[in-house]
């Protein structure tokens, strides 16, 4: 059975939203960091389609995509995501020694 979803989660995970309150560790910011990036990539991705048949009146549909590719880009960089997360981690953790 499977657990119901909660603003703010996905699939179990917890997204940590971009405003409010800043992340609290090299690792939650890392991970952070790497869903703003992957949101982006799949921003370009989709290019900008100008609505319906070019008339630029579809935002509806721009929106929800636009909230469902922020969606999947947090949840994705919580579960190791590209390793973009883990190599900054990695990095700022050498230096720090």
């Amino acid at each position: 059975m499977s657990s119901p979803l909660r603003l703010g989660t996905v699939a179990g995970t917890t997204a940590e939203p971009r405003a409010g309150r800043p992340p609290q560790t090299v690792e939650a910011a890392a991970k952070q960091f790497e869903g703003i990036m992957i949101e982006q990539l799949l921003k370009a991705a989709r290019g900008d389609e100008g609505g319906w048949l070019g008339s630029g009146e579809d935002t509806g549909n721009a929106t929800a995509a636009g909230l469902a590719e922020e969606q999947f880009a947090q949840a994705l960089a919580q579960n190791g995501g590209l390793g973009l997360g883990a190599q900054i981690v990695s990095s700022l953790s050498a230096r720090a020694k």
